[in-house]
């Protein structure tokens, strides 16, 4: 939000108080006022309370002026106050774009957890130092020509070991994020990928990325950019109770973002798309639970990786690079050979208070001292085009055939490799 963007917001909000106040003083004076009227009736001053009814007229004219103008700059000020952002956590390094974010953590399977001035990045094969758009060409598991005949750039198909890989890899997910075993388990929701207005507005994506959005204005529906939004919303308007909380959830879902503002940057393969496959958590907490979560759906993301077998970075984001609704995230970025590239995969964020006061999501507090507002997290986990790419790349074998991680062999019906020859997993 730019400096002229705030005094606008503090213009509009003084006008709004000078319109409540001056509606506020019509209003009380018309009371009064027809009081009046009705003392003159009773005491039969028919002149007196004519003049009277006339004045009031005036005054209910005037009220009608007013009350108007008032709702004119409350709508205003309730539009510029949509567009102000969270506040970042005193823990939130400050810096103005992501040349500033401070990586914390780096992991690789030969390496373990590793801190940043340690880390040296391994050695990679030849083998694996090729892009997945060609390495999916050439095994016929990545269609990109076909996609755009059918929708445009930017939009993927994936065609047979490459298409189970992404349902292999999403039933993968939600297995160990709803595992009973844990203590934990997150609530398995399948919810809808189309919302109303309301609801993305609830997660600040809207008014802020209505340009990156997908609309459908015939029905007032938007096409979700991730499952965060319907989920956010589930208990929108609702008071629960503080037993409640932590209140933990888990989707699979499509995703559709225009990505307006990326235009020609990173388009290539599966760098950057209109519509990915993506499993989310998401959790509703107290104040005192929030960062406690927020290291949990962390961990969640990294086990991930992990048991993936993909070496990837944490990445703590700067203010300047941090979202409009989030008051601190932690960014899972994973490397790819094929494009000697760190790509983002996950965003690991913890929002306050902020979307729940959107979204009106409060909970009642045990000890009997009233409501206050929840607080929202979320993180990708994970996001599949890029963890599909990552995952052709790290394991094609100098012949050209692909070796899957084990971990994904019980939903691949028990084969991990897609053959260079036939194309089909053995």
């Amino acid at each position: 939000m730019t400096e002229s963007q705030v005094d606008e917001l503090i213009e509009s909000d003084q006008n709004f108080r000078e319109s409540v106040l001056a509606r506020d003083e019509v209003r009380a004076e018309l009371n009064l006022l027809s009081k009046s009227v009705e003392a003159a009736y009773k005491a039969k001053d028919i002149e007196r309370a004519g003049e009277l009814r006339q004045r009031a007229k005036e005054l209910g004219d005037r009220l009608s002026v007013l009350e108007d103008a008032c709702t004119s700059v409350e709508n205003k000020r309730k539009e510029l106050l949509l567009y102000i952002p969270n506040i970042p956590d005193d823990h939130v390094p400050d810096g103005e774009s992501d040349h500033d974010n401070v990586p914390i953590k780096y992991w690789c399977k030969d390496l373990g957890e590793v801190l940043p001035g340690e880390f040296v990045l391994p050695d990679f094969p030849d083998s694996t130092r090729v892009p997945h758009w060609e390495i999916g060409a050439e095994l016929g598991i990545l269609d990109l020509e076909r996609a755009t005949k059918l929708s445009g750039a930017m939009f993927p198909m994936f065609r047979g070991p490459g298409s189970r890989m992404i349902r292999a890899l999403t039933s993968f997910a939600l297995d160990i994020h709803g595992d009973e075993s844990t203590g934990h388990p997150y609530e398995e929701v399948r919810p809808p990928t189309m919302v109303r207005t309301e609801t993305m507005v609830s997660t600040g994506h809207l008014p802020k990325f209505a340009e990156d959005a997908y609309h459908l204005e015939r029905d007032s529906l938007w096409a979700i950019p991730t499952a965060e939004v319907p989920l956010t919303s589930m208990y929108r308007d609702e008071i629960v109770e503080e037993s409640f909380l932590p209140k933990r959830l888990t989707a699979f879902t499509a995703c559709f973002r225009r990505e307006a503002g990326s235009a020609g940057r990173d388009t290539r393969g599966l760098l950057r798309l209109h519509e990915f496959d993506k499993v989310e958590i998401l959790a509703y907490t107290t104040a005192d639970q929030a960062q406690e979560l927020h290291q949990e759906l962390l961990a969640k993301a990294e086990e991930l990786l992990r048991l993936l077998g993909i070496t990837y970075r944490v990445v703590d984001l700067c203010t300047g690079d941090l979202g409009n609704s989030s008051k601190r995230t932690f960014d899972l970025e994973a490397y790819s050979p094929g494009t000697d590239k760190w790509l983002e995969v996950s965003s690991v964020s913890w929002f306050g208070d902020y979307q729940a006061r959107r979204a009106n999501l409060r909970y009642r507090k045990a000890d009997g001292s009233g409501v206050e507002y929840c607080h929202t997290l979320n993180g990708s986990a994970l996001a599949w085009a890029r963890i599909w790419a990552i995952l052709v790349e790290i394991g094609r074998q100098q012949d050209g055939s692909v070796v899957l991680p084990q971990v994904l062999a019980q939903y691949l019906g028990g084969k991990t490799t897609i053959d260079a020859k036939t194309s089909r997993l053995v």
